[in-house]
């Protein structure tokens, strides 16, 4: 992770409503780690990097057992339009499609949209096509406090490749 200084002074060709909102000083008595004091990124590689840092990802054969024996509730945050396409694991392993954009309200125990099965105790193993958007959503549960989240390695493409169960 590479921290960048905001700049104090905005750009010229910035709108005054932004510069408004955007101003450094106007969130100085933010807690540590929130608005300026956020941390920034050496490109999305970087991001990524930093999310896996937190997280213990498991294999798909990994996850495949821990579903099949209980032990985890597998979290599909693929678009509908990619499952249509791409496939889907075997309905009898008790899935949750939870898409990327309601993860977070789904699984926070706090929330009042959340699942029924939303604890902070949860093991949540979060799949997404190739294992990317999945680091980065399951670090996110984690930030939630939803400490046993992390993400499928390789994503459906290889739980496919692996030959484990999918819908027919």
């Amino acid at each position: 992770m590479t921290a960048v200084a905001p700049s104090t002074t905005a750009a010229p060709s910035v709108h005054w409503e932004t510069r408004l909102f955007s101003d450094p000083t106007a969130t100085s008595a933010s807690p540590a780690g929130r608005g300026w004091d956020a941390p920034t990124y050496a490109g999305i590689d970087d991001q990524l990097g930093d999310a896996r840092s937190r997280l213990d990802r498991v294999s798909v054969r990994a996850a495949y057992q821990e579903v099949l024996y209980g032990r985890a509730i597998l979290v599909d945050i693929r678009p509908a339009a990619q499952r249509l396409v791409e496939g889907e694991v075997a309905p009898h392993l008790g899935v949750l499609v939870v898409e990327r954009n309601v993860l977070e309200w789904r699984f926070d125990p706090r929330h009042d949209a959340r699942l029924e099965v939303a604890s902070f105790d949860a093991r949540i193993l979060v799949l997404c096509q190739e294992g990317f958007t999945s680091s980065l959503a399951a670090d996110a549960l984690l930030r939630l406090g939803i400490h046993r989240s992390t993400d499928v390695v390789g994503g459906f493409r290889a739980w496919r490749e692996a030959g484990l169960p999918v819908a027919a």
